[in-house]
């Protein structure tokens, strides 16, 4: 049952509880991170643990989190929020809203650009639940090597158990995992602080000096290195995704409060270990914790695993709720999980989608170092979409100069770029799992998009203009039945089908009838004065227009009763809705798309929650009349 959303506008949470709650939610997958990074730098990705090269890794671990997640996510991208939402599609949103409608092909551009970042997205969102929950209960093979066997199956278990939570919501499930994060984190920082002590000279790696005398030392093999280094940063684009959750000042509270001092602790007291026992590069991080506590560390690695998992889950909900809304993805269902935060929701055919393609991933690769070769292409991919991205809103929106624009995106682009041309090495061994997985959306996206212009298109062709038709039936009235007829139209200029076909055969109009078309903005929620658009016509009939921002439930029965302020009031009980309800058939002869894209949209559009759901009309009020439209 759907949970009525309240606006910010209300009052909010308190700071400290919010930022709690995002230690649960939104920190879970780059929290989880030292549980493989270290060990995929150096011992997979070419790098030997001496300790030059143990003292290189670490300064570009510790410059690679300042700069991308610290200075990039949390401090630039973050302030890009679109009225208060964050991810690729409220960015894309923004950024071309800061272009104007006037450049259409600049428009086109940031659209592609956010879709293809999007659909990689959704690729790490399926590989990260594997590769966390992987990497955690791999602990068992340090503590008991019999038990690797029984890695796969534990691991299918408690994913399971994760997507099965999601129902209950983003605050319930931030609220019971936030203490055992807080706790995760202690561990982390008490874990690295008892190495730190042993072998403070490890604190050299603060130095970028080690970080480039890694790459003049092991040239090749060290730009090799940096598709592991990219494992610590893995979670940075959900904390964008997630913001509409929590806010960017409970994030920003949390990451530079207790989060990232917590890893960069646990991160150079691994340095600390290797550089004492390079032989514990197998599992630095199970290394380091004493071996009567071993089993319990494994317990709470794997449950902070599974809250890890959390961030690109919610993530994903955000993001296919805003992809429904600009017209991206088929309409699906959206359940309100909070009363307080409008944005966190759960989206039940995603959640579904994401189980079984993570169980593939789990079963297809075997192991976290299998995983590890698959990941970070679709991470590095987004980061550069995102970077691109904001750089048009801070020349466009914020009014940067050049100079400013240029000196910020060459920094960050250099690092994205070459985190990503170090991951694209990886395509042959797994790097094409998640590239795959992209594609496939990103067909499946831009097929939505312009299947739904041309069924527009081909709606708008076939319709009589509508001033000659009010005045038709001006000069020869029908039969007129009491009560109000409101009919949805992507077209306010021309007749609806469904009132043709309800002329047509009922032989009656109502006694008052409204031509409805709703719009969703380019924004997260519509300011008052924009949501109601009225235009009386003669023979009592009414042109209305409802908007919406992408981040807002359409509920158009709740609207209209707030139009009688503009002098167009609804009684319910005595209003009809009509809908034309489209039978989309592909015709190869028809320009627009490839057949092959004709026959997907069909599928997809068969399948989509239909519109009177999605804008909340009461089946008891409506009815719809069919139509056939050919693409």
């Amino acid at each position: 049952m759907k949970t009525p959303a309240t606006t910010t506008s209300g009052p909010s949470p308190r700071l400290s509880t919010l930022a709690l709650g995002a230690i649960g939610i939104v920190f879970g997958d780059i929290g989880t991170s030292p549980l493989y990074t270290m060990a995929e730098t150096l011992g997979t990705h070419g790098a030997t643990p001496t300790p030059a090269a143990v003292l290189g890794v670490l300064s570009l671990i510790f410059w690679a989190l300042m700069i991308v997640v610290s200075l990039k996510y949390v401090t630039f991208v973050m302030r890009a929020d679109n009225k208060g939402e964050g991810g690729i599609m409220a960015l894309m949103a923004l950024a071309q809203r800061s272009l104007g409608s006037g450049s259409a092909r600049g428009r086109w551009l940031l659209a592609v650009l956010a879709i293809f970042g999007a659909s990689l997205f959704y690729g790490d969102g399926v590989i990260t639940p594997a590769i966390t929950v992987l990497g955690a209960v791999e602990g068992l093979k340090v503590a008991e090597p019999a038990l690797a066997q029984f890695v796969v199956l534990i691991a299918l278990l408690i994913l399971a158990g994760v997507f099965a939570l999601q129902r209950y919501g983003t605050h319930i499930v931030g609220r019971m995992f936030a203490p055992v994060m807080v706790l995760w984190f202690l561990v982390l920082a008490v874990l690295g602080i008892r190495q730190i002590v042993l072998h403070p000279q490890v604190l050299a790696a603060l130095n970028p000096g080690y970080a480039f005398q890694f790459f003049m030392r092991h040239g090749y093999g060290a730009f090799i290195a940096l598709g592991g280094v990219v494992l610590a940063l893995t979670g940075a684009e959900a904390l964008y995704a997630d913001m509409g959750h929590f806010g960017k000042k409970p994030i920003r509270l949390a990451w530079f409060g207790f989060v990232l001092p917590s890893l960069l602790l646990n991160y150079f007291g691994q340095g600390a270990l290797l550089l004492s026992n390079p032989a514990a590069i197998e599992g630095p991080f199970y290394h380091m914790v004493p071996v009567s506590l071993l089993y319990p560390m494994i317990a709470l690695a794997t449950a902070a695993a599974v809250i890890g998992s959390q961030a690109v889950i919610s993530g994903a909900f955000s993001m296919t709720r805003e992809a429904m809304s600009l017209g991206y993805s088929p309409r699906m269902a959206v359940v309100h999980t909070s009363r307080e935060m409008s944005g966190q929701v759960f989206v039940p055919w995603v959640n579904r989608l994401l189980m079984v393609m993570v169980f593939g991933a789990v079963l297809g690769f075997q192991s976290s170092d299998n995983l590890g070769a698959a990941y970070g292409i679709a991470v590095t991919g987004t980061m550069t979409v995102t970077t691109l991205l904001a750089l048009v809103v801070a020349r466009k929106h914020w009014h940067w100069n050049w100079f400013w624009v240029t000196l910020v995106g060459v920094l960050l682009l250099t690092v994205d770029l070459a985190f990503f041309a170090a991951n694209a090495l990886k395509i042959a061994h797994g790097g094409w799992f998640p590239l795959v997985l992209g594609v496939l959306l990103f067909i499946m996206m831009t097929t939505w998009r312009r299947g739904r212009e041309l069924v527009l298109r081909g709606l708008k062709q076939g319709g009589l203009a509508l001033a000659p038709f009010i005045e038709s039936i001006e000069a020869h009235p029908p039969l007129r039945v009491p009560g109000t007829a409101v009919f949805l139209t992507a077209n306010l200029h021309a007749v609806p089908h469904a009132l043709l076909h309800n002329l047509k055969h009922n032989k009656v109009l109502h006694e008052r009838n409204v031509l409805l078309t709703v719009e969703i903005l380019e924004t997260p929620m519509a300011e008052p004065d924009e949501r109601i658009h009225i235009v009386p016509l003669s023979g009592n009939f009414f042109s209305l227009t409802l908007r919406f921002g992408f981040a807002e439930d359409p509920n158009v029965p709740q609207a209209l009763t707030q139009c009688a302020r503009d002098g167009l009031g609804f009684d319910m009980m005595d209003t009809t809705f009509f809908l034309s309800r489209e039978t989309v058939i592909a015709d190869k002869r028809r320009p627009g798309m490839a057949f092959w894209r004709d026959k997907l949209f069909v599928i997809l559009s068969r399948n989509a929650m239909p519109a009177t759901a999605f804008f909340q009309i009461p089946g008891n009020r409506l009815i719809e009349l069919g139509t056939q439209v050919e693409i």
